[in-house]
């Protein structure tokens, strides 16, 4: 089985490539599954006056829906589609998310961290934000809005867990590293909790920390609480998607998984894969 479920277009801004242009490369690829899934409209911050470039418009997402769906049928049959959107979590608009989300036929949504209040710590062009900052306590919000976004019931898929990680900010002694960990499995058990899937998004390998989300200790974690996995490349470009995914498939392989979570009407299902 070879998917990828995270994937990014000219819509959000911050990416390039048409979705159509994203469906052909996925079919000379030979992907079985490919998922659609652009970046949910920011609700809690100004798009006039925030860091442009950011996400779709709110005017574009019925549009975004529409177009998918109908690349789902004309191409039906040379490979399967589904319609998603990584839809941040930000704590408080949850019921704001819940309605906009609401009207839309979604085959899986992924619920990603990227913010903490208006600061987007995903975002090459805040990493200013760290500066005099309490790293610990920062990750102890992170973690704990991870774990808040597990439990809202609002997703299929928690994206890129230990996303905190990009710029290689974090704690260097041996007990900063372990109040991490124990932040990661409490989160990690959040959503072994909710029944729902996580994905291993291999966008990290080419991102300063040189790592995939989330790093092999937490697949490990993940393994023994029970937790689906779903693969993603998270491209940014037609021509990168599926990169880093072999690797991905090969890290799960070797942690123990022999079955990859895919949705379709948010229904999962656990597919056996192989190297």
């Amino acid at each position: 089985m070879r998917i990828d479920y995270h994937t990014h277009h000219e819509r959000c801004g911050h990416a390039v490539g048409t979705l159509e242009q994203y469906v052909q490369r996925g079919v000379e690829l030979g992907l079985e599954q490919l998922g659609l899934s652009d970046h949910l409209p920011l609700l809690h911050v100004d798009p006039d006056t925030y860091y442009p470039e950011m996400a779709m418009p709110l005017s574009e997402l019925p549009r975004y829906v529409d177009e998918c769906l109908n690349l789902k049928e004309r191409y039906r049959g040379r490979i399967e589609l589904r319609v998603g959107l990584e839809a941040d979590y930000i704590e408080g608009y949850e019921e704001q998310i819940r309605e906009l989300l609401a009207p839309y036929p979604w085959d899986y949504l992924i619920g990603s961290v990227h913010f903490l209040g208006e600061w987007d710590i995903t975002d090459f062009r805040q990493t200013q934000g760290w500066e005099g900052q309490d790293v610990m306590e920062v990750y102890r919000r992170y973690y704990d809005a991870v774990r808040k976004s597990a439990l809202s019931g609002l997703y299929d898929i928690i994206g890129h867990m230990d996303v905190i990680k990009r710029f290689g900010y974090g704690p260097q002694t041996p007990e900063g590293k372990a109040k991490v960990r124990a932040m990661e499995l409490e989160a990690l058990s959040a959503i072994a909790g909710s029944g729902i899937a996580m994905e291993l998004n291999a966008s990290g390998l080419t991102k300063p920390c040189a790592e995939m989300f989330p790093a092999e200790h937490v697949l490990q974690q993940a393994l023994k609480l029970g937790i689906p996995l779903t693969l993603g490349s998270d491209a940014h470009d037609p021509m990168k998607l599926g990169d880093g995914l072999q690797e991905a498939r090969s890290m799960l392989w070797h942690t123990g998984f022999r079955e990859l979570a895919v949705f379709e009407g948010r229904v999962r299902t656990l597919v056996p894969f192989e190297l």
